[in-house]
């Protein structure tokens, strides 16, 4: 099952259109909102911030998948012990039911707080690695299509 998660990334990522900058940030877009714990409106954001800055729609949507099932715990604890250290609270007592919207507001400002504070300070660490790394994958690919395919090299001189 991991194995074709992995094969359908890649088949998607391949296949991404645009100029490499442009998937790059959307990419970077993408891991940022998807880190920070903004579950309910990750597509909201995403695409308030795709259209802003104009970037790739659809790497923006793949970079969100870093959240799933098996990291949001992980972040969402890392987030809230980041954010209560940071703002010198003591530690509440961090039981989730699930990870939607009720369930969050559910556990009032005491945790809110410092888990958003927390996945702001914590984006960043995973965004920008992922532009560098999607830029240069993407120039990568592009290179190794061009050295494979003449005509397509001739085609864009």
């Amino acid at each position: 099952m991991l194995k074709e998660k992995l094969r359908e990334f890649y088949r998607r990522f391949i296949s991404l259109k645009g100029e490499p900058r442009s998937i790059a940030m959307g990419m970077a877009i993408g891991v940022f909102v998807g880190v920070t714990p903004t579950i309910p409106f990750h597509t909201v954001i995403i695409t308030a911030l795709i259209f802003i800055s104009r970037q790739n729609l659809t790497a923006a949507m793949i970079g969100a998948w870093i959240t799933n099932p098996v990291t949001l715990p992980l972040f969402y604890f890392a987030e809230y012990e980041i954010g209560r250290m940071l703002l010198g609270w003591e530690r509440t007592a961090l039981a989730f039911g699930d990870y939607g919207l009720s369930s969050l507001l559910g556990l009032g400002m005491e945790i809110l707080y410092p888990l958003q504070v927390g996945g702001i300070v914590l984006a960043p660490f995973f965004a920008v690695p992922a532009y560098f790394l999607t830029y240069r994958a993407v120039a990568a690919i592009r290179r190794k299509r061009a050295d494979d395919d003449p005509e397509r090299t001739a085609e864009k001189v």
